[in-house]
């Protein structure tokens, strides 16, 4: 008989990395617009302060699978905590641009490891009727993990504000980006000290030649009978890969897998270049991009981290009932419709600094732009332009969010409406979904390194998307850049209906017997 308790307090110690990885990929979108001004950045150098840890989570997706088929999945989810605390903490005390990217760097290699690992070893424990909930445990504290950090950069520019003599002390002020960047030490050292809670994945253990451990585990988790028959299946399967060579990369490329393979990395690619990271790394800056103001669209970045936590329960309620396919075809659809409407809000949008809202601004400001008075012009690109000529380059980047809110004319309620719809299909669909695919596709000799590979693509596309968003607003303009994601969910809606089977309800080793045959 199953012991869900066992295996859901097991699988949500191991996805705390999970909300490790969702707070310290999001909390940088707070920091943005701080250390823009602190350290003078350029377009591209604020996309590498907030790409680079994705850059390193991208390496150390290549070894982490290996490295855990070596020494362990719980072993390198303890030294992924450790890279988390001394990434806060050095990323909290940054002197300068550099430091605070080497800081970013070293929480990115704890980023890529639990990314990896932790669904791995959810999708190892977790009997096969569990195995889609428990697996989006992962994806699930991945998003409390955003949420939190939407919410702890909201209440620390609050904090900033305020004129509580405790406040000032810690000065909130005018350290809010460090306080912002140093809380994840406390969950970091807790995901740490919980992780002696679990055991060692039991199919790892059986992969070691320790069966009477393996099995001990699986019984626990799944019951004599169930557990038995697990222990037999991973057994023959590993024993049908005895007479071959180790996994090299060269496995993955294997006639008997090309379906597989071409299923995963679509997937993988698609996850990311329909711009999800460039909504959770940079929420404030597009809300103020709508102009609403810094307050306001810190506020709104929170609404985007709940609607993302609670579409994510729904994913996790519906994943084991309606299957993995039907969410990703809802979930892109939605994203595709809602990335074409929040293009067109933006390409909608006029610009027009009338006297009564030049009056609104700092004097200093008022002043420079006076030429600009009753110039009304249909691009934000122009616009910013315009702004940039006029006032100088320092001046319309200090007070770029004030000098939008005095100028634009657009349906703010709807560049809202349209994102959390962005996000609510993400978090239904791609999102979890991904993850539990992973899980399941690839054969046990090689699924370390299969998922380590998809997870590298999927990561580097990350990554390309965030270094290159800010660059992309001030050189495609708001509406193309949204286009063109709405384009790319498009693409990946029909790849998803014309090849990527249902696989809930099946064992690892049925799927992997299922698959080779469609493959053939």
């Amino acid at each position: 008989m199953v012991n869900r308790t066992y295996v859901a307090r097991t699988a949500l110690i191991v996805a705390l990395g999970g909300f490790l990885m969702g707070f310290d990929a999001s909390v940088i979108s707070g920091v943005v617009k701080f250390i823009e001004l602190e350290f003078s950045l350029s377009s591209l150098q604020l996309g590498w302060a907030v790409s680079s840890l994705t850059l390193t989570a991208t390496l150390a997706m290549m070894v982490s699978g290996p490295l855990s088929d070596a020494v362990g999945r719980r072993n390198v989810l303890y030294g992924a905590a450790v890279l988390y605390a001394i990434s806060a903490i050095g990323s909290a005390l940054a002197p300068s641009f550099t430091f605070l990217v080497v800081a970013r760097m070293i929480g990115g290699l704890g980023v890529g490891a639990s990314l990896i690992i932790a669904p791995m070893y959810i999708a190892e424990i977790a009997p096969p009727a569990m195995r889609g909930q428990m697996v989006s445990f992962n994806q699930l504290n991945i998003v409390i993990g955003i949420s939190v950090a939407f919410f702890t950069n909201y209440l620390i520019l609050q904090l900033g504000q305020s004129d509580a003599a405790w406040a000032t002390s810690l000065m909130f002020g005018p350290h809010n980006w460090r306080w912002m960047l140093g809380l994840e030490t406390l969950p970091a050292i807790l995901y740490f000290l919980c992780l002696f809670a679990v055991p060692e994945s039991p199919r790892w253990l059986v992969m070691k030649g320790r069966h009477d451990a393996g099995l001990a585990i699986m019984t626990r988790a799944s019951g004599e009978t169930a557990a038995l028959r697990d222990l037999n299946d991973v057994k023959q399967s590993l024993a049908s890969d005895a007479h071959k060579e180790k996994a090299k990369l060269s496995a993955l490329f294997a006639p008997a897998l090309r379906l597989v393979l071409l299923i995963g990395i679509v997937i993988a690619v698609v996850q990311q270049i329909t711009g999800i990271n460039a909504v959770f790394f940079y929420a404030p800056m597009i809300f103020e991009q709508s102009g609403i103001g810094t307050d306001a669209s810190f506020m709104q970045a929170i609404l985007v981290g709940l609607v993302n936590l609670a579409f994510t329960v729904v994913a996790i309620l519906l994943i084991d009932r309606i299957g993995r396919k039907p969410l990703l075809v809802a979930g892109l659809a939605g994203v595709a419709v809602s990335m074409v409407v929040l293009a067109y809000g933006f390409w909608s949008a006029s610009y027009t600094l009338e006297a009564d809202a030049l009056s609104t601004l700092p004097a200093e400001v008022s002043t420079a732009l006076m030429p600009m008075a009753g110039e009304t012009f249909t691009s934000d690109l122009a616009f910013k332009e315009a702004v940039e000529t006029t006032a100088g380059a320092a001046m319309a980047l200090q007070y770029q969010s004030e000098i939008i809110t005095a100028a634009i004319e657009m349906n703010s309620m709807l560049i809202l409406l349209s994102i959390l719809a962005f996000v609510a299909s993400f978090a239904v669909s791609v999102g979890p979904v991904m993850w539990v695919l992973f899980s399941e596709l690839f054969p046990n000799r090689i699924r370390g390194l299969a998922i380590s590979f998809v997870g590298l693509i999927n990561s580097a596309v990350s990554w390309a998307v965030q270094q290159f968003f800010p660059w992309e607003l001030a050189n495609l303009g708001n509406a193309l850049t949204f286009l063109l994601y709405g384009i790319f969910a498009l693409l990946g809606l029909a790849f998803v209906i014309t090849r990527v089977p249902e696989t809930k309800g099946k064992s690892l080793e049925e799927l992997e017997s299922f698959l080779k045959q469609q493959d053939t």
